[in-house]
């Protein structure tokens, strides 16, 4: 434990090292939610289009059975809606956590190799120009 918050120290302490993390922190948060839109407005999309008729009849009379039929013929549709769903809950929960808590240490530290490793490479990392903002920067 004791070693762990000596890195987070010195790690704050380097004040262009911790501005980095952070960037590549942001970027893989941006990613996250440009997955979970394009998810949506794809797959999403596509099954909500195919279960039309089924909440067009479920708001004219809602049952459980009409839900369960509009789910269990529609098979790819309801997988579809289930996948959408499941990946916002999960980047909401991932994205919560990191508010309330924090990063854990070991995110902080995967995220610390990978900014020395993108350092290391230079500017034919696809990344550099994010992370390091130009040749200046690193």
């Amino acid at each position: 434990m004791g070693r762990q918050l000596f890195e987070l120290i010195e790690l704050e302490n380097n004040t262009r090292l911790y501005r980095e993390v952070m960037r590549l922190h942001q970027i893989g948060v941006i990613g996250r939610w440009c997955l979970v839109l394009s998810l949506w407005l794809t797959i999403g999309s596509a099954s909500l289009w195919s279960l039309r008729k089924t909440f067009g009849f479920m708001l004219d009379y809602f049952t459980w059975a009409a839900l369960r039929y509009g789910l269990r013929y529609h098979f790819l549709a309801a997988m579809g809606l289930g996948l959408c769903v499941g990946m916002t809950l999960a980047v909401l929960m991932w994205q919560s956590r990191n508010i309330i808590r924090g990063l854990p240490q070991m995110e902080q530290r995967k995220l610390v190799d990978q900014v020395l490793k993108i350092r290391r490479q230079g500017d034919s990392h696809p990344l550099w120009l994010w992370v390091c903002q130009g040749k200046k920067a690193c």
